[in-house]
């Protein structure tokens, strides 16, 4: 018998991973928060299963739930909204659950920062702007704040925060942030994203207030920093023309993939390099003759990377030397 923790996702039940659709299937028992996890998703559980909304259950009496099934010998499907390694009160359970005996897996699920972000249709890490991104909340009822975890502590990183669990605080929040962001900072409020009701508020720090026609309570995230913008920002090197990467070798510029996968290898270019190396030293590998013939795919590199594998490397003159000495290709 096994406790199966499942992150039902933010809201949209087609945002429920695969692994977590087949267990919910497979468990004779389902425990779930009502508030939370949208009913549509309870129609994966198997006919004449044990549904149990764990709303209006404390901790003890959700054990106590948990008991039951595995004298039953019944798997449990206990969902748990967004992702469980945020906010889910996860960690409690577990360590109840452990002490008692009982089995427990941990399936991830789609985070509620995630599905915001794709409903403002933006990245949160815009190379310049930002490369960091904080999942954070206020101070509440269910748990204080650990000392220097506070909004104006983070942001001074300039870094992008998603408050969560703080709508009902937000005078504080602004309060807090615009030291460190300063009033036009971009700022977006998304309600119960990926839901039907989803809602999305758009503003700065100094306009926030203003923009929230609508009272809003619970279930909404605010997302702060520069990034949001999404405008100023500076371009990856990741897909450069220039940029050498394993799956795109500078090596190979000019060459197409098929190009590259069909260059023959009857001849091998890695010995008069290594022979040259071995005359002049790593010194003379700048230096070394100009080529006879085109460049060609070795046959050891025909035979341990037929298809274009980081080991191409290892024929160009620099790191000829490097094979021999391993004794074998080096690995990136």
């Amino acid at each position: 018998m096994t406790v199966h923790f499942i992150g039902a996702g933010p809201g949209a039940p087609d945002l429920l991973t695969l692994r977590g659709r087949d267990l919910i299937a497979a468990c004779p028992v389902c425990l779930y928060a009502g508030s939370l996890i949208p009913e549509a998703l309870l129609a994966h559980c198997p006919p004449n299963a044990r549904i149990i909304n764990t709303a209006p259950l404390d901790l003890d009496a959700i054990i106590d739930e948990c008991r039951r099934a595995e004298v039953d010998g019944h798997d449990v499907a206990r969902l748990h909204s967004g992702d469980l390694s945020v906010w889910s009160a996860m960690g409690e359970q577990l360590r109840r659950l452990r002490s008692a005996g009982i089995a427990v897996s941990i399936t991830p699920g789609v985070p509620s920062f995630a599905a915001a972000a794709a409903a403002l249709g933006t990245e949160l890490t815009l190379p310049g702007l930002a490369q960091s991104v904080v999942l954070t909340r206020t101070p509440g009822r269910a748990s204080a704040m650990p000392k220097g975890e506070s909004l104006h502590n983070f942001a001074a990183t300039g870094a992008t925060l998603a408050i969560h669990l703080s709508i009902h605080n937000l005078d504080q929040v602004l309060a807090d942030l615009q030291p460190g962001y300063g009033m036009n900072c971009p700022v977006a409020v998304v309600y119960r994203a990926s839901w039907p009701e989803q809602q999305i508020i758009r503003a700065t720090l100094g306009t926030l207030k203003k923009a929230m026609q609508t009272k809003i309570e619970r279930t909404a995230l605010i997302l702060v920093g520069p990034a949001l913008a999404g405008e100023g920002f500076d371009e990856s090197c990741l897909y450069a023309s220039d940029y050498d990467r394993r799956f795109r070798p500078q090596s190979a510029k000019g060459q197409s993939h098929d190009e590259f996968q069909n260059t023959p290898s009857g001849t091998d270019d890695f010995s008069p390099q290594f022979r040259h190396w071995q005359n002049h030293g790593d010194a003379g590998l700048a230096a070394r003759p100009a080529r006879s013939r085109p460049r060609t795919r070795p046959r050891w590199a025909a035979r341990a990377a037929p298809r274009g594998h980081a080991l191409h490397d290892l024929w160009r003159g620099a790191q000829a030397h490097a094979v021999v000495l391993a004794g074998r290709p080096r690995r990136r």
